[in-house]
């Protein structure tokens, strides 16, 4: 959701758009799906991932944490948003090991780079 230079992703997880979860049991295969999902909902709001100012990430168990944080560091290599880390009981969906949520802030003077 945009409102303004703004950009609110609503929490992510390790589906794809059509409902298929990837990486069953694996929370840093979870996080790539996840982090796939931030990139395109970014881009299709007219932004990217270097303007994500702050993240909020879910886990289901703290042994998670690396492993997610990892990956999610590898989408945001360069970006240092604000983060909070929450460890959960559970998530909406049994299955699902993470869950992460980004807001973006547009700068004023940017274009959205178009696709050769």
């Amino acid at each position: 959701m945009r409102a303004g230079n703004t950009v609110y992703v609503r929490g992510q997880v390790g589906t794809d758009f059509d409902g298929n979860l990837i990486g069953l049991g694996d929370p840093r295969a979870q996080a790539e799906q996840a982090m796939k999902n931030v990139k395109q909902l970014l881009e299709e709001a007219g932004s990217d991932l270097t303007h994500i100012v702050k993240t909020t990430t879910y886990l289901i168990d703290p042994r998670y944490r690396e492993p997610v944080y990892q990956e999610v560091g590898k989408w945001l290599k360069g970006v240092f948003p604000i983060s909070t880390g929450v460890v959960v009981s559970a998530l909406a969906q049994p299955q699902w090991l993470m869950e992460i949520d980004v807001t973006a802030v547009i700068p004023d003077d940017w274009h959205a780079q178009e696709a050769p």
